[in-house]
């Protein structure tokens, strides 16, 4: 029996479409309501989906369009600004199909889960942001600035780290928490690199940290993680020029071995400088009738490699819960169970690595003495198997059916 008959999903981007896909499928009719326009350009970001995630659109049958969109990258290795290798890991495991972990651009992740939906029947509603929340006992009411509202049985709040729904329905909750780092990246045509195609190639550099692949066609993709002490104001990174970040990136890696320097003069744009922030720990995730979840509920850093599999995991199990519970409350309840002890040991591991990002002198010495050996052990092993070996079984029940 599902425990409500309508929902409404604020967010139409990697969790809200998954979440309506998902709550479609146990039967739940959904509309979904995304802030910005259909035609909002693409900012360049790019991301990993690892297998877990893979995994859990294979359970609501969506992955086929998503995989289309990226291309394969199974491992990474770890080097130091030396150039010396630290050890490889992988980025997930690999599927029984032989699927791995994909990397893709974020624009081409939504728009592929997106055409999902619209294959589905599902409404998207654009250009729409919420301003406000009534939540009774048996129907929430939502207000957007448009003065249009709307109501179902629940609300899901698929709105990201900077949630509206987080906001409005849990007052008092924490700000998202600043990581000490900022970021960018781009994508650099036509060069010919050592690494092999489909592998990142992370460097620990002497002052700050980068990351690439070459992707099909020769072009890298590359981010960075720059230390910034201080968290920046708001408009403070964007007021920075492009030269003036050019000859920032000349400074930090300029003593770094590795081609960071060469992928970076190659590429025409970055994608916007931004502050790194996470929600490590949000208590609760729900009241009456709304809940949170994906970054809105639990964002760890780009540095887990899992913020849009957890997003889309959360959606699935969400669904299943509304579909095997009699209640809202109960399957609320279920789901955060069951998804937190999962998030928030993914959000420690990967704040465990940002501290490795920017050490000094000697911290660095010791991190690239202890680092190879780390990555050798069978703990290493085992914590990667836990983020990545996760599957869903949508025939099952929740509980059995998630683990």
């Amino acid at each position: 029996m599902t425990a409500a008959r309508t929902a409404l999903v604020i967010g139409g981007g990697v969790a809200g479409a998954a979440a309506a896909i998902a709550l479609t499928r146990a039967g739940i009719e959904v509309r979904v309501v995304e802030a910005h326009d259909r035609t909002d350009r693409d900012h360049g970001s790019f991301l990993t989906l690892a297998t877990n995630g893979i995994d859990a659109l294979r359970a609501i049958e969506a992955d086929g369009r998503v995989l289309e969109a990226g291309f394969p990258t199974a491992a990474m290795t770890l080097r130091s600004h030396t150039g010396k290798r630290l050890g490889t890991t992988s980025t997930g495991g690999v599927l029984a199909d032989g699927t791995v972990s994909q990397t893709v651009r974020r624009a081409d992740l939504v728009r592929a889960l997106r055409a999902e939906v619209e294959t589905r029947g599902i409404e998207i509603r654009y250009g729409r942001r919420l301003v406000g929340l009534d939540a009774g006992p048996a129907r929430v009411r939502a207000e957007f600035d448009d003065g249009s509202v709307a109501e179902a049985d629940l609300l899901v709040g698929a709105d990201g780290i900077h949630s509206t729904v987080r906001r409005l329905a849990l007052p008092g909750s924490p700000e998202p928490a600043y990581s000490g780092l900022v970021t960018t990246g781009g994508y650099a045509p036509g060069l010919t690199l050592d690494s092999p195609p489909g592998d990142y190639e992370m460097i620990f550099g002497k002052r700050a940290f980068f990351g690439f692949a070459v992707a099909p066609g020769e072009q890298a993709w590359w981010f960075v993680n720059l230390p910034h002490r201080r968290e920046p104001a708001r408009g403070e990174l964007a007021a920075v020029g492009d030269a003036q970040w050019r000859a920032r990136f000349a400074e930090l890696y300029a003593d770094d071995a590795g081609p960071a320097l060469e992928i970076i003069a190659a590429t025409p744009d970055f994608a916007p400088m931004t502050a790194i922030q996470t929600i490590p720990r949000l208590r609760p995730w729900s009241s009456g009738r709304v809940i949170v979840i994906g970054d809105a509920a639990h964002a760890p850093s780009p540095t887990s490699g899992q913020g849009a599999s957890l997003a889309v995991e959360d959606a699935v199990v969400l669904a299943m819960s509304l579909r095997d519970r009699d209640s809202v409350e109960q399957a609320y309840a279920q789901f955060e169970t069951l998804r937190r002890p999962r998030v928030e040991a993914i959000i420690r591991a990967a704040a465990r690595i940002n501290n490795n990002k920017a050490p000094g002198a000697v911290g660095r010495l010791v991190r690239d003495a202890v680092l190879p050996r780390i990555l050798a052990s069978a703990m290493a092993r085992n914590s990667a198997d836990q983020a990545s070996d996760h599957h869903l079984d949508w025939a099952a029940g929740v509980s059995e059916g998630s683990r």
